[in-house]
């Protein structure tokens, strides 16, 4: 007896387009492709730009150089996820719809400060964050709109939007939870006093539990709202460097003991206690996902509807 199921699925390949279209142009791999081409297009063009300009961030007012660093870190991959979704997937971009934007970006963002706040708590009761003094005059334009706001909606758009999204309409949520998350940690590589072990824990403690935050809510804001409150307080209030940057925060701390509990230079991310907060909260997110029902398997543990509408249905036996 075959059942009809439904999978929480943005967008899958239509099975009904010529064949050469299902796999040059539908397909998760070729949509990853064009993304990512039209995204390194827009970020060549948008430096191109500035340097015709002339433009440094030496000499350049701090709204100037919050303006211009949100619109490199965000402005290629929202207008190349905005390209994709819209003139190949031919579909509205529910996952960043506007009228969820205050609910649901706001609740990201209390997440995220309520979340690492823990984080320092448990590290101050340790005995490892120790509060110096405080900085009344911090550089924190920069950081809200770049370190926060940038990085939360081009990390969160490019790594949840594009490639776990795409990567899940083929080879199933647990697969693309992982290759996202192993991605998402490796990219951090290249920063500051990165580490393989600093690497692995931000694939743990962030990239699954942001995956999963998106599986549960298939929207962007709730992602971009936690990323973006998570490197605001840990740098710009608490003082603490973010993956590696330094932080000129509105408050001065230090952080002492062995580098698996305070995370050492790189920041609380490396820590162990990140690790293991965030890690209760992915596994709390994995039983709910569970018990829904809307874990979505690989593409051969299904089978098409026989209308070959596969916007939302897919056929199991």
């Amino acid at each position: 007896m075959t059942a009809l199921v439904e999978y929480p699925l943005a967008y899958a390949t239509p099975l009904d387009a010529p064949r050469w279209k299902r796999w040059m142009l539908y397909s998760p791999g070729a949509r990853l492709i064009i993304f990512a081409a039209v995204f390194l297009l827009l970020m060549f063009a948008l430096q191109f730009s500035l340097h015709a300009l002339a433009w440094s961030p030496k000499h350049a007012p701090a709204w100037e150089r919050a303006a211009i660093g949100l619109l490199f870190e965000a402005g290629p991959t929202l207008l190349a996820y905005v390209f994709v979704v819209q003139s190949i997937e031919r579909r509205y971009p529910r996952e960043l719809a506007p009228e969820a934007l205050p609910r649901l970006l706001l609740a990201g963002l209390a997440g995220g400060a309520v979340l690492f706040s823990a984080v320092v708590g448990v590290l101050w009761l340790a005995g490892s964050y120790h509060l110096v003094g405080g900085n009344a005059h911090p550089d924190w334009l920069p950081q809200l709109a770049v370190v926060g706001f940038g990085a939360g909606i081009g990390e969160e758009i490019l790594m949840r939007g594009a490639l776990l999204r795409m990567v899940e309409e083929g080879l199933g949520t647990w697969i693309a939870l992982a290759i996202s998350a192993a991605l998402f940690g490796a990219g951090h590589l290249g920063n500051p006093n990165a580490t393989w072990w600093a690497a692995a824990a931000i694939a743990i403690e962030a990239g699954l539990m942001l995956g999963m935050l998106y599986h549960l809510t298939r929207s962007l804001w709730p992602c971009i709202g936690l990323h973006a409150a998570w490197n605001i307080m840990q740098g710009l209030v608490y003082g603490i460097p973010v993956s590696g940057t330094h932080a000129d925060g509105f408050l001065v701390s230090t952080r002492s003991g062995p580098d698996w509990l305070s995370g050492g230079a790189f920041g609380a991310e490396a820590s162990v206690v990140a690790l293991a907060l965030c890690s209760v909260c992915t596994i709390v997110m994995i039983v709910i996902a569970v018990r829904r029902g809307s874990i979505v398997p690989p593409y051969w543990a299904r089978k098409p509807a026989p209308t070959g509408d596969w916007d939302r249905l897919t056929r199991i036996d």
